[in-house]
């Protein structure tokens, strides 16, 4: 087993098109972060894989399907699948998204934004409480990436979610390039949005690449983190100091060793804002 304290440093998406590389030799990266839902089957090889790979590595756990925001009843056939697999992979931090999925029933598979009003935030706090309170165990929520926005807004996203992670006492998985990505799209200040968020709140920090259409971006994991991005990522871990940080990759997979110089060039990033502030 590698050392548990190496879920302090820098991970990787755990991603399939990886495993042969991850299985057949030791590599730089202090601790994967699964997609929860990928892995909430009875058995077979998914499951088979992550022991081995759980063997070697610490885990976290990233869910997609939570619904946090959704007016549907929570979904305990879900969270109950989502208990057995964290007691399964004790992983180091469970997350999920500030976001709805579906209602009626119907799964859209799409993380939809929620509204930032009073009702949707006390909404959003007794659900999140109740899920904790069933998982037996704080959760994060990750901040959204947005395209566009309700006119009955009251309230910015960062104090909306810093009033969650609040009333709610669960923690914050910041995503720095859906802000970059939001603050694009609505004409923030991206460091203006970090700045309103609690320091000890945030547990976890995700970098990614997204595509550019010009008027827009979308937040598409596909492409390499881009400069910007990085810059956003030194000021975040300036702010916020040495949480664990990862890349995702989603699509258009590079190979391996190209992911890895990622992962070198956000440590150096890290180490570079360290030295500067002692």
């Amino acid at each position: 087993m590698i050392a548990k304290d190496r879920a302090l440093g820098f991970g990787l998406g755990l991603r399939h098109v990886y495993y042969p590389e991850i299985l057949e030799s030791p590599q730089p990266v202090d601790w994967f972060e699964i997609i929860s839902e990928n892995y909430m089957v009875p058995g077979g090889r998914p499951l088979a894989t992550l022991d081995r790979i759980r063997a070697d590595y610490p885990m976290r756990m990233h869910g997609v399907s939570l619904s946090l925001a959704s007016a549907d009843p929570l979904d305990f056939d879900y969270l109950r699948a989502l208990k057995r697999l964290i007691e399964r992979v004790e992983p180091e931090l469970v997350s999920d998204h500030l976001a709805w999925t579906g209602v009626h029933g119907l799964n859209l598979h799409d993380l939809l934004p929620a509204p930032l009003t009073r009702e949707s935030l006390d909404h959003c706090v007794e659900r999140a409480s109740r899920v904790q309170d069933f998982l037996g165990r704080r959760i994060a929520l990750e901040n959204p990436s947005t395209y566009v926005a309700f006119a009955a807004d009251e309230m910015s996203e960062a104090d909306f979610l810093a009033e969650l992670a609040r009333r709610a006492d669960c923690l914050l998985l910041l995503d720095v390039n859906n802000v970059y990505v939001s603050a694009f799209n609505h004409g923030f200040r991206a460091r203006d949005y970090f700045d309103k968020l609690p320091k000890e709140r945030v547990a976890q920090i995700h970098v990614a690449g997204h595509s550019d259409a010009g008027t827009h971006k979308i937040d598409t994991h596909d492409h390499p983190v881009c400069d910007d991005v990085w810059a956003l990522f030194s000021y975040v871990r300036e702010r916020f100091g040495p949480v664990p940080a990862m890349i995702e990759r989603d699509d258009l997979f590079p190979p391996f060793a190209e992911l890895l110089d990622e992962l070198r060039h956000m440590r150096a990033l890290a180490e570079a804002g360290e030295r500067a502030a002692a």
